[in-house]
C-alpha cells in the first residue's frame, strides 16, 4: 500500500514508505550514514539542499474557492517550477563531476606515469603501423592513379 505509520508515545510520528526503512529505524540507525537514503545524498553534497523551487512543493493547507482561471495559471506555474528545477538539478549534477573529471584524470596521468614502460613499447609499435599504414595508402594511391593513366 502506501507504507506504515509509527507513533511514538511523545505523539511524533514518522512515516515510512517501505518496510526496508521501518526495520533501519527500528535498529536505531543513522539515515544520514546509510548510503542509499536521501538524507545521506544531502549530507553529502549528492543533492540540491537549498533552491527556491523547493518552496512551491511546500503543502498549503488553506482551502481555496475552485476558479478555473486560478486553475489554469497554477498549472502552468508547476509545469514552468518543474521545468526551472530539472534544469537547476543538471546544472548541480555538471558542476559535481567537473570536480570529480580533474581528479580523475589526475589519476590517470599518474598511473601512466607508473606503467610507462609497459606503454612505450607499445607506442612505438604504433608509429611503426602508422607508418606502413600511410605506405600502404599511397602505394594504392600511385596504383588507382596508373590505372586511370593507362584507360
Amino acid at each position: 500500500g502506501h507504507g506504515t505509520t509509527f507513533v511514538r508515545n511523545d505523539c511524533k510520528t514518522f512515516e515510512f514508505c517501505r518496510s526496508k526503512c521501518h526495520r533501519n529505524f527500528n535498529r536505531k540507525r543513522n539515515p544520514r550514514k546509510m548510503k542509499w537514503t536521501k538524507a545521506f545524498r544531502k549530507s553529502a553534497g549528492k543533492e540540491m539542499t537549498v533552491d527556491t523551487t523547493f518552496e512551491f512543493e511546500k503543502r498549503r493547507n488553506r482551502p481555496v474557492k475552485y476558479n478555473r482561471e486560478t486553475m489554469e495559471t497554477t498549472l502552468r506555474a508547476m509545469k514552468k517550477v518543474s521545468e526551472i528545477q530539472t534544469k537547476r538539478q543538471d546544472m548541480f549534477y555538471k558542476m559535481r563531476m567537473r570536480a570529480h573529471k580533474t581528479v580523475q584524470r589526475d589519476v590517470i596521468r599518474a598511473e601512466i606515469k607508473r606503467g610507462i614502460e609497459i606503454l612505450a613499447p607499445a607506442a612505438a609499435d604504433k608509429e611503426k603501423a602508422i607508418a606502413i599504414a600511410t605506405k600502404k595508402i599511397t602505394q594504392r594511391q600511385k596504383a588507382l592513379e596508373s590505372g586511370k593513366m593507362k584507360n
